[in-house]
Formats: C-alpha cells, sequence, structure tokens
C-alpha cells in the first residue's frame, strides 16, 4: 500500500472504529483478557494464587487510566497535557507486555503437538486461539486510540503549550 490509499484505508478504519467503539472494544478485551490471564490452557482450570498472573491486570490498569483520560479530554474539549503524555509514554511499554503474551500464547499453541500423549483438555485449541486474537488485537486497537488521540485531542506540543492555553474560557 502506498500513500493515498493508505490514508483512504485508515479514514476508512477510524470511521468505523470511532473513539467510543474502540474503547468499548478495547475495554471489553482488556476484561476477557485479565480473566483469562487466570486460566491455565493445559489444565483447564484458573490459578489464583500464582503471582506471575498478577502482572497483566496490574498493567492493564495503566490501559484503563488511559481510556479514561482519552475519553475525558475529547469529551471535555480539552488539549493534552504531560501528565497524559507520560501516561501514554508508560503505555508503549505496556505494550510490549502485550507483545510478549502474543509470542507467549502462540508458542503454547504451537507446543500442542509436542504433548499428544498426554490428554489435553478439549477447550485447549479454541481458548488458546481466542486468548491469541484477543491478544493480537489490543495493541492495534492501542494503536487506533493513538491516532484517535492525535486527532480529536491534539499532538503533544508544550513548546507553545503556554500560548494556547486560554484561561478566560
Amino acid at each position: 500500500m502506498s500513500g493515498p490509499n493508505l490514508k483512504i484505508n485508515m479514514k476508512f478504519l477510524l470511521n468505523i472504529l470511532t473513539w467510543r467503539r474502540n474503547n468499548f472494544l478495547v475495554f471489553i478485551i482488556l476484561l476477557a483478557l485479565i480473566v483469562s490471564n487466570f486460566y491455565g490452557l493445559y489444565t483447564n482450570r484458573f490459578y489464583f494464587l500464582k503471582p506471575d498472573n498478577y502482572i497483566f491486570p496490574l498493567l492493564s490498569a495503566v490501559h484503563f487510566l488511559y481510556l479514561y483520560v482519552v475519553q475525558f479530554k475529547i469529551s471535555e474539549g480539552e488539549l493534552p497535557d504531560p501528565k497524559m503524555r507520560n501516561l501514554e509514554y508508560i503505555l508503549y511499554v505496556v505494550m510490549i507486555v502485550y507483545l510478549f503474551k502474543i509470542y507467549d500464547t502462540a508458542n503454547i499453541l504451537t507446543t500442542y503437538t509436542e504433548f499428544e500423549s498426554y490428554v489435553m483438555p478439549a477447550t485447549f485449541k479454541p481458548i488458546g486461539i481466542t486468548t491469541l486474537v484477543l491478544y493480537s488485537l489490543l495493541p492495534i486497537l492501542t494503536l487506533v486510540s493513538f491516532w484517535h488521540r492525535k486527532r480529536l485531542i491534539g499532538s503533544y506540543n508544550f513548546e507553545n503549550y503556554n500560548d494556547n492555553l486560554n484561561i478566560w474560557m
């Protein structure tokens, strides 16, 4: 895809995935992934006492906060601020964890053939594939959130921030 076609496709995507729809989808996906994070694919059980299972829910709190801030800034018509920028930068780091979770889930799904002699639960493939799809959608929808933020709230231009601030409005 070249420049003009990419712009047309991005406009089409942004028209379908409005900021409200995108935020709602990300919210639902995060909730589903938090639940599936406690689920053991190999054993068909939930593990609430493993400390590792709490890392993703804690990091997704940053994403929930970002969704709230974007919704608030758009609905109130506010400009971006340094706190929002810092939150977005933290979300960039959290997206690395999302990419790791994609790799980890794909690795678990591809090792299925190594354990054929063991009895695998019937839910292994359906839940594993669903989890992989949700983890794969999350970074894409997060990038769409960034585009909506830039288009509807504005860029992070703090050099002229005081010039654009009208305290009498």
